[in-house]
């Protein structure tokens, strides 16, 4: 029996460490929190009996449970990031706990504006029953990740309680900045030396990650001329506009974020600075196809070469960055990975369905670099929003899902 109790009572720490990802710095970890934070893991993880603690150089922190069967049985690692979202306030966070919710609106003590309400959270209509945990509307609750770390340090506690659940060598990892795409950053797969691995940061439940979106960005940098305006006149080469007849050329009806769904792409111009003499933006090219992309990149150069032929000595350059791959390539080498989660799920009784993540997760990078990771449900519920909520009970069910996974690795290596 999982002690729901006592996974609360991590949770609701956890949360009120206030560790939100920096993007606008080159720090590692972004932030001091995600390293206070990790060395509190670390020290519950050393107490609990889990072997090999250790908070790296850079904030990550890894441990083992040792295997419980004398087979060779593989290696599993557990995933969560221990950072927040930069979208939302996450200093002074003050969760608020419901007992055996009844349905109907949440009223948020902080804010007497915010409710989090069954019409607009559809989740609350299948959660009658739950323990929920909320904010109080001034900030994030933070359940993406900590949800997942919470879960995570429940199951390795557990196994070192019941030495007799089969299990092969279970390791523990969390990541820090994974909101800004930095997460696998310093992840070392020679040093994990696992078989496979699940990050734990889905929401709901029943549901296993498989795919991810291939991305890309574009950083596009418009040189033009400034010269003070009164004496412009022939001489003036405006970026400002030469910019904004770039973005005017972008599809607008669709591959937008704003029109798109399900498996559609898109590009996403989502930060510009500048002046006349020099302007910027930066263009997110997304699609589950990673071919795509290619076509995203091309839309944006052929709108970068009219603009250019409409204003005479206006120079664009644009710089293609990788970001990461859609996992799901990777995952098709490796069916197992993402059998094994279903079939747990199936085990439990519950009917288990596969998503699909539109962006990205640590285990697109882990995927990319040899490590098939897909993502599972802990219960998060709109995250990166002060309307954020998580269910206990959803968090309990992730740490029971893990369990039988893990036994089902153990079967299959022993079968």
């Amino acid at each position: 029996m999982i002690q729901s109790e006592r996974l609360l009572d991590r949770f609701l720490r956890y949360v009120q460490i206030s560790s939100p990802a920096n993007p606008n710095t080159e720090d590692y970890p972004s932030s001091p929190g995600q390293l206070e934070l990790g060395r509190l893991l670390a020290a519950e993880l050393t107490k609990m009996g889990a072997q090999d603690v250790e908070q790296d150089r850079y904030g990550l922190v890894w441990a083992t449970i040792p295997a419980s069967v004398s087979t060779n049985v593989p290696t599993i690692l557990f995933n969560a990031h221990v950072d927040t979202s930069p979208e939302a306030p996450s200093d002074n966070i003050r969760p608020q706990v419901i007992r055996d919710y009844a349905g109907g609106e949440i009223r948020l003590p902080g804010s007497a504006d915010k409710s989090i309400s069954p019409q607009s959270s559809t989740a609350l209509n299948d959660l009658h029953g739950h323990t929920l945990i909320t904010t109080d509307g001034r900030t994030l609750l933070g359940g993406d990740d900590k949800a997942g770390v919470a879960a995570i340090m429940e199951l390795a506690q557990h196994l070192i309680e019941n030495p007799h659940l089969p299990h092969g060598p279970v390791k523990v990892l969390f990541t820090c900045d994974e909101e800004i795409g930095r997460g696998a950053k310093h992840m070392n797969v020679a040093k994990a030396a696992a078989t496979a691995a699940y990050t734990l940061d889905g929401g709901g439940e029943c549901e296993v990650e498989n795919e991810t979106f291939s991305a890309d960005m574009l950083e596009v940098v418009v040189t033009g001329y400034n010269i003070h305006p009164a004496i412009a006149l022939g001489k003036m080469v405006n970026a400002v506009r030469g910019l904004s007849l770039l973005l005017a050329e972008l599809p607008r009806e669709h591959l937008t974020p704003e029109t798109t769904s399900g498996k559609q792409g898109f590009l996403h111009p989502f930060h510009i600075t500048g002046g006349v003499g020099e302007a910027r933006v930066n263009i997110l090219l997304r699609d589950f196809e990673t071919s795509k992309l290619d076509q995203y990149a091309e839309m944006v150069q052929a709108a970068a070469n009219g603009a250019q032929q409409l204003l005479p000595g206006l120079k664009i350059n644009i710089h293609r960055i990788q970001q990461y791959r859609n996992m799901a390539d990777v995952l098709k080498r490796h069916p197992q990975v993402v059998d094994f989660a279903m079939m747990a799920h199936e085990q439990l009784g519950r009917k288990p369905h596969l998503g699909s993540i539109r962006g990205g997760t640590d285990g697109a990078q882990f995927s990319a670099m040899g490590l098939p990771t897909p993502n599972l449900s802990v219960g998060q519920h709109n995250i990166h929003s002060v309307l954020e909520f998580a269910s206990l009970d959803q968090m309990v069910y992730s740490v029971e899902h893990a369990i039988e996974v893990l036994r089902l690795w153990s079967q299959h290596a022993v079968s």
